[in-house]
């Protein structure tokens, strides 16, 4: 079965012991440390047929590994695991026991069916083969090979490491079950696997590449410089910076050759990338004067290019709408997606622009739909179906799954969709990937709002619209924890009327930390649903001290927790059912707690916190426990963010965040 979320879905073979990874240049070693840093028992063989480049491949797992220990990113045992079990070699004959082997050589495809006739003589019949290409399309690759239901194409972007975007090409070839564990894989070692068709250059790279040979026919516009400067509206670096950094001239040459080859003469690479070396042109965040109709000009051009690929690539289903959107902004850093883009621009300025695209550059594809087409979908969410069960998962990978205005919209859109379905029994909302539920709300349009206390009150109020609808629902909303819970993220966890979770989660409130009291609901929820363990809420939102899941399950905050991804679904889909007809509405009346206790302002990890906020915290707490009904509880809560916003502790707090930097509280009181 296909899920949206591959990791709804159990493996049909175990996680891979043995990975060769063929080519020790420049994303192989990236993407063998990505591997032991995702599984550091995992036995790593490099090979290469240059002693060299395999010598420079280890000392640079080795420098990775130090960085991340220098940086606090990795312990050093896990370090010790990471550089363990790799091994360098020139011999083909290393990859008998692979369960799975990645070739990154060069973009040759004679020199890669080589590769490949000699891995498939060594390697098991059942053990995965696939290829790094940025280009080639899978069919032309493994046409040679007996077994190509097990080999496809993983495209990973650089660093790979770091990177979280993989496509993963389907083939027609391609065993399902294939497809389906290297989905799971890649999901559950924190990527984001983007499936695409076999098609030359795949998705990403249609819009990359083409956006780069776009900038060299504008040449004739401005420098490399100014196209770049115009080009950061929407972009964290211009076309011509990234092709000095990847060394991308031979790239783009070999690309748009393959696409002019097999889509038309338009896709032809511009003469300029075979005899320019080094482009001359400013770094991210810096820009040089444009002349103004110059200006005009690229820019139509570039969102020219934006719009017809993104049409062409939605038109011949080579990729998802909500693919495409992720995935140039995470693996192309690109400020928003090209359909949000297109969206803002509007179907008229649309138009407009593939117009004088098709005038000034004949031949390339336009969008062939009506604009509202393109527009149709859901951007920061995945639904599945599990035994009669919405199963909605928040896919923000960039920000661990935080939210904002647009994803709560979209998951409210959802129940409001389904809640009235009789074939529907209730909704479970998990976090995608293996780290994070949700990191809390994205501080959004808050900063404008420091000093005005209704401004900030009526932001609370607003943000709360999914939280109040779910208090009203008939049908059971369940929450899976697979990783943190923080902030906003667990309030709205907090809200649904069950939780699971997986053993290894956590949860916390660390808004004190930012000078803030919780807005949403914090300080009057978890009371009045979990009263016995008052002294933990007083602590979490005073102190920001984190909760285990097991301790939280021990309290009886949490139902059940698993040890693994999809019994944990199971367990909350279980849990919808249980609950279904058994839901009431939150109570009205005071409830007796146990005051906080007077105590410093000082967090569970020393910092020093407000003292002021810490107090319109405490009694926020006490008035909201003795309101008479459960909104009037509410309204003390959103008031109670107003006021601290209106403090000086806000201000350092929300700057200190923004800065990156450590909040002072000492002189703000």
């Amino acid at each position: 079965m296909t899920f949206n979320n591959p990791l709804l879905r159990r493996p049909t073979r175990a996680l891979p012991r043995r990975v060769a990874v063929v080519g020790a240049g420049t994303i192989g070693p990236d993407i063998g440390y990505y591997l032991k840093s995702a599984l550091p028992d995992l036995r790593l063989c490099l090979i290469d047929i240059d002693e060299t480049a395999l010598q420079r491949a280890m000392r640079r797992i080795e420098d990775y590994t130090q960085k991340a220990v220098d940086r606090r990113k990795m312990n050093h045992l896990k370090a010790r695991a990471v550089r363990d079990n790799v091994h360098a070699t020139t011999d083909y004959d290393a990859v008998r026991d692979a369960d799975w082997t990645i070739e990154a050589a060069t973009e040759d495809l004679a020199l890669k069916r080589k590769i490949f006739a000699q891995l498939e003589a060594r390697m098991r019949p059942d053990a995965w083969i696939t290829s790094n290409t940025s280009s080639l399309p899978a069919s032309r690759i493994f046409a040679e090979l007996k077994y190509k239901n097990r080999a496809t194409v993983t495209h990973f972007f650089a660093p790979a490491w770091r990177n979280p975007v993989v496509e993963v090409i389907d083939t027609p070839a391609l065993d399902r079950a294939v497809l389906e564990d290297l989905r799971w894989f890649f999901g559950a070692t924190d990527k984001v696997p983007l499936v695409t068709a076999d098609v030359p250059c795949f998705m990403l790279d249609r819009v990359f590449d083409n956006w780069c040979n776009e900038a060299a026919h504008l040449l004739d516009r401005d420098g490399p410089a100014g196209i770049d400067s115009v080009a950061a509206e929407f972009v964290h670096a211009g076309p011509f910076f990234v092709l000095n950094l990847a060394h991308g001239n031979p790239i783009i040459i070999e690309t748009n050759t393959l696409q002019a080859a097999e889509e038309g003469e338009h896709y032809r690479p511009a003469d300029v990338f075979r005899t320019a070396g080094t482009w001359s042109t400013v770094s991210p965040g810096k820009t040089v004067p444009v002349a103004p109709d110059a200006a005009a000009a690229i820019r139509d051009r570039l969102l020219g290019i934006l719009v017809s690929q993104s049409g062409d690539i939605l038109d011949r289903d080579i990729g998802k709408p909500e693919d495409l959107e992720l995935g140039c902004r995470l693996a192309l850093g690109f400020k928003a997606g090209p359909l949000e883009l297109m969206n803002k621009l509007g179907a008229a300025e649309v138009e407009r622009i593939g117009k004088r695209l098709g005038d000034e550059r004949p031949g390339l594809p336009l969008p062939q739909r009506a604009f509202a087409d393109y527009q149709n979908f859901l951007r920061f969410v995945l639904v599945d179906d599990v035994r009669g069960v919405k199963v909605i998962t928040i896919r923000r990978p960039e920000a661990l799954n935080a939210l904002h205005d647009e994803l709560t919209d979209e998951i409210l859109g959802l129940i409001r969709q389904y809640e009235n379905d009789p074939a529907v029994r209730g909704f479970v909302i998990a976090g995608y990937g293996p780290r994070a539920f949700s990191a809390g709300a994205d501080i959004g349009r808050f900063p404008k709002m420091l000093g005005d206390a209704e401004a900030a009150a009526q932001y609370a109020r607003d943000c709360s619209r999914l939280l109040l609808h779910i208090d009203r629902m008939q049908k059971p909303v369940v929450a899976a924890l697979n990783g943190l819970a923080l902030g906003g993220g667990l309030e709205l966890a907090l809200r649904c009327h069950g939780i699971v979770a997986l053993g290894e989660a956590w949860l916390q409130l660390p808004e004190i930390t930012l000078g803030i009291v919780p807005g949403i609901g914090a300080m009057v929820v978890p009371y009045r649903r979990w009263p016995k363990a008052a002294a933990t809420f007083h602590n979490m939102m005073r102190r920001a001290e984190r909760l285990s899941a097991k301790r939280a399950h021990e309290l009886g905050i949490i139902d059940r927790l698993d040890d693994d991804y999809a019994a944990m679904i199971e367990a909350a889909v279980e849990r919808v059912h249980a609950l279904r007809d058994r839901l009431r509405p939150p109570a009205d009346g005071a409830i007796v707690i146990d005051p906080p206790a007077p105590g410093d302002a000082v967090a569970a990890d020393g910092q020093r916190l407000s003292v002021e906020v810490t107090r319109i915290l405490q009694r926020a707490i006490v008035e909201a426990a003795a309101a008479p009904t459960f909104n009037a509880a509410l309204e003390i809560g959103y008031r109670a963010f107003g006021v601290s916003a209106c403090t000086a502790a806000a201000r350092e707090g929300i700057d200190a965040f923004l800065e990156r930097r450590p909040a002072d509280f000492t002189k703000t009181g």
